[in-house]
């Protein structure tokens, strides 16, 4: 088999790998203890078993989505500490969180995301220049940033509020 060959096919598996089976990853409870589907244009696989994702990247896991230009770090084989960059995007059923860059840290269910952050939820929005999320517990907290400010607008009865 050529190179090419054998690198198709280790992606393919690696694909079938990640991808949850039917409808099983809603129905396992968090999220976070769900499997992690991901797909990209453009797909770079390294020997010590890690992917580099670029152009539309999505990762699935449960019902939470998390969008970026590139993303690096998702390893197969355990714990993945994945860095992405570029119109990120953090989706829950409850939340959208937008930022410049973040780092997701599957050891610990925390998703950091930095630069000109914006959390939405329901008709409430938060601004900041950093968020801390934890997919498990769904506790986030804003930061303001080198001497800036964290902003916000609630709408009372809209979405509960935005963790701690």
């Amino acid at each position: 088999m050529t190179k090419t060959t054998l690198l198709a096919a280790g992606l393919m598996g690696l694909t079938l790998l990640a991808m949850p089976a039917g409808s099983d990853a809603q129905s396992r409870g968090s999220s976070a203890d769900a499997p992690i589907a991901w797909g990209a244009r453009t797909v770079e696989y390294r020997s010590d078993g890690t992917l580099t994702l670029s152009n539309e990247v999505e990762l699935t896991q449960g019902e939470n989505r998390f969008r970026a230009d590139r993303m690096s770090g998702l390893n197969q084989s355990g714990d993945s500490r994945i860095e992405a960059s570029g119109n990120v995007y953090f989706v829950t059923p409850t939340q959208t969180i937008r930022g410049d860059r973040a780092t997701y840290s599957t050891a610990d269910d925390t998703i950091v995301v930095t630069g000109d952050v914006i959390l939405t939820q329901g008709e409430n929005v938060a601004t900041g220049s950093r968020l801390t999320y934890n997919t498990r517990t769904e506790a986030a907290r804003i930061e303001g940033g080198q001497g800036g400010r964290v902003r916000g607008v609630f709408y009372p009865g809209s979405a509960r509020g935005t963790g701690n």
